[in-house]
């Protein structure tokens, strides 16, 4: 009589409850074969180049069998091989059953036996248990640096080591080299405005020439007929008023020449502030407050002073009877200019009347106009040109001769948390509010009771006192 309840028997002899396990069949799995390295050839691609009707290499083709030459590599794809000797006795360890990284996981494709394993094939003495291995074609692609920019020529010849760190060199550095530098990072920043001599304060500039040169036509005209009138008549009272009226002139033209920046420094001052809250857009104003850099901050030329959105240096040389010219206008026992370096930027300025802040548009090219007051800082005599030898390197820098003359060099700059004026036109772009140069001169107007004449003042007008002699707001 039968159980009622069912059992089989295990393998092993020993009976159990329930009935036997059916065998699972396995779902076949796929397996992907690393493509081998082109080297950017086409016909070594495989179906690829099939595609394309471009014949294949054949000589890459995989063929099975023994692995030999293997070369000597590293990799997550199975264990480094070292010789042939080495790599049958792994292969024995593996095919005994040592488990772990010897060995990979082999998974093939094709028919299933009945219990649902895939059916083993091999062509070929293969060792059983072996590391797999990969074929690569053409050399090994040397290590790149740390940026992934591939460079021509070895690491070892670029300014980065082979970790991709800036490479170090022994040795003192080169304060010329870095002063050139500097010197060249400004000279071609487009965010610095580069201001000539050109750029000073002259009456005669300013004077219109249609004018001057009809009052120069006039007076010799004037010359001319009171020389007539006195050879021919003998009365000379023509020419009398003649030289009086060229005589007050020219005193005029002097007068202006040698005061007239004063007087527009005066002037400047004299104008009433404005507020930037009710200003206009569109207005002329002048805004009075305290000076923060913007994104491109100056250092001076020669005192190295920090954080300056205006520098001026100046090189002037005192001319005697024998000695050499500063420049081609300069005149006997007279300064001279011989150098000057003069810069200036964008940057804000905070208005003492109604506390806004205003983005001054003085640098990239802007048309400036600046009354910036230099104080001397070297004077030098053939006498004691050796007592300053910052100087003397200030000069061997800008390739300036050093022989034995009188020179003088004065500088002015304009340093974070200085008090200006400026003038210009205000310019409100939503949020953003800006001084901008005037699209037309600014005339400063005729002073009579100073006898000056009117001034044209092109651009934004930059007023400050000498740096040195005023107390700067920290910032």
């Amino acid at each position: 009589m039968g159980s009622r309840f069912p059992s089989h028997q295990l393998s092993s002899g020993l009976y159990v409850s329930g009935r036997p396990e059916q065998p699972k069949e396995k779902p076949p799995t796929m397996s992907s074969v690393v493509m081998p390295y082109t080297g950017g050839d086409i016909r070594k691609s495989g179906e690829l180049g099939k595609m394309f009707d471009i014949p294949v290499d054949s000589s890459r083709s995989r063929k099975s069998g023994p692995i030999s030459n293997a070369p000597t590599r590293t990799g997550s794809f199975g264990v480094a091989t070292v010789h042939s000797g080495q790599l049958n006795s792994i292969n024995r360890m593996g095919s005994a059953g040592v488990p772990g990284s010897v060995s990979m996981k082999k998974t093939n494709s094709g028919p299933l036996n009945k219990h649902g394993e895939p059916i083993k094939k091999s062509s070929g003495p293969q060792a059983g248990g072996a590391a797999a291995s990969r074929q690569n074609s053409g050399p090994i692609p040397p290590i790149l640096p740390a940026t992934g920019l591939i460079t021509s020529g070895p690491i070892s010849s670029g300014p980065l080591n082979s970790s991709g760190a800036p490479r170090k060199k022994s040795g003192q550095l080169d304060a010329t080299g870095s002063v050139k530098l500097h010197n060249y990072s400004i000279l071609n920043n487009q965010a610095v405005t580069h201001l000539s001599h050109d750029d000073d304060f002259s009456f005669y500039k300013s004077f219109p020439k249609a004018i001057f040169w009809s009052i120069i036509l006039l007076f010799v005209m004037g010359f001319i007929a009171g020389g007539f009138i006195l050879g021919a008549v003998g009365n000379p009272i023509l020419l009398v008023v003649v030289v009086v009226l060229f005589a007050a002139v020219a005193a005029a033209f002097t007068w202006n020449t040698c005061w007239g920046r004063r007087a527009i420094t005066g002037s400047i001052e004299k104008y009433p502030d404005a507020e930037l809250r009710t200003a206009k857009d569109g207005q002329f104003v002048k805004v009075s407050g305290v000076v923060t850099c913007g994104n491109v901050p100056l250092e001076s030329s020669f005192q190295k002073v920090p954080r300056c959105v205006y520098t001026s240096t100046s090189l002037f040389e005192y001319r005697g009877w024998d000695s050499k010219g500063a420049n081609s206008t300069h005149r006997r026992f007279s300064w001279g200019l011989r150098s000057v370096e003069r810069h200036v930027v964008d940057f804000y300025i905070s208005d003492f009347q109604s506390g806004l802040r205003a983005l001054v548009k003085t640098g990239y090219g802007a048309r400036v106009t600046p009354y910036v007051d230099e104080s001397t800082v070297v004077d030098i005599n053939p006498l004691n040109k050796d007592l300053s030898p910052d100087f003397i390197r200030w000069l061997g820098e800008r390739n300036l001769s050093t022989d034995d003359r009188t020179m003088r060099l004065k500088e002015g700059y304009i340093k974070e948390g200085s008090t200006v004026c400026v003038m210009g036109v205000v310019q409100r772009n939503e949020n953003v509010l800006m001084i901008v140069p005037p699209p037309e001169p600014f005339s400063t107007g005729c002073q009579w009771s100073s006898c000056i004449l009117p001034a044209n003042l092109d651009g934004i007008v930059l007023r400050c006192e000498d740096s040195s002699k005023i107390d700067v707001i920290p910032v």
